[in-house]
């Protein structure tokens, strides 16, 4: 595990599982460059054994957006770098085999929540709140709005975006941003939970199912077929899935390799 004092993304290995914590609490964990660099580090420099990812924040909130400071220092150049990284940071998240996992407590904001929407699931305690501020101070969450437009649809991004306010936990649920609302001192068990769910199964299998989920939810729906089908018929030759079909028709525990 990283020195807590000095990283600005703590990564702790807990047994198949990577924790991911933001750690820069005083400040309410801003995604400044060096954060998001060390973000994207972290999550393309996992352990081979690694079967999810939890992205959490250190401190009273998830993350608070961009350091604001940053960039209203920055050139035009300096702005280009720090707003690329923010996008490679997003399509890792989604790039990367292992499912992602949002541990959302306190504030989830702007850039913050971004982050939120562009994680494979979320769980959110129930203190939890989630904005896209930007329009308040003349910097509107452009590409904050990419996820989240894809997560709770037109008419609710639009309001998000448009009005800035804060919106609940229980309204994030509703509207499809985050997965599981709970209570604030059952988060770390909820997520915990739902993490042991997933790689319960074979790590093969579910990096094809997330490969294939991003590939086809843009496209039209007769690609989408045309794409998942042959996406079926790999599938149904790989190693587990024999071993799990066959295991099924046995009425016994699989044996997953991984292949």
């Amino acid at each position: 595990m990283n020195d807590m004092a000095d990283s600005l993304v703590v990564v702790e290995q807990r047994d198949r599982v990577a924790w991911l914590t933001l750690n820069r609490p005083e400040r309410r964990n801003p995604l400044g460059l060096e954060m998001m660099e060390a973000l994207i580090d972290a999550l393309t420099t996992l352990p081979a054994e690694t079967a999810a990812v939890v992205v959490a924040g250190a401190g009273p909130a998830f993350s608070a957006g961009h350091d604001l400071a940053e960039v209203l220092g920055s050139d035009e150049s300096e702005l280009e770098k720090i707003f690329a990284r923010c996008t490679e940071l997003m399509e890792t998240i989604s790039r990367i085999p292992q499912p992602v996992v949002a541990r959302v407590h306190g504030v989830a904001t702007a850039a913050g929540c971004q982050l939120v929407a562009a994680a494979d699931l979320a769980v959110a305690a129930e203190s939890a709140r989630f904005a896209t501020p930007g329009v308040k101070i003349g910097l509107f969450c452009s590409t904050p709005m990419v996820p989240i437009s894809r997560a709770v649809g037109r008419k609710r991004a639009m309001e998000m975006l448009l009005t800035g306010q804060m919106i609940d936990a229980s309204t994030a649920l509703d509207w499809g941003l985050v997965n599981r609302v709970v209570p604030n001192e059952q988060l770390d068990s909820a997520v915990a939970e739902l993490v042991e769910s997933i790689i319960a199964f074979s790590p093969a299998v579910i990096a094809l199912g997330k490969r294939t989920f991003y590939s086809q939810i843009d496209v039209d729906q007769h690609q989408a077929y045309e794409d998942t089908r042959a996406v079926m018929v790999a599938n149904a030759q790989m190693e587990d899935a024999k071993e799990g079909m066959g295991a099924f028709l046995d009425k016994r525990q699989p044996t997953w390799r991984g292949k």
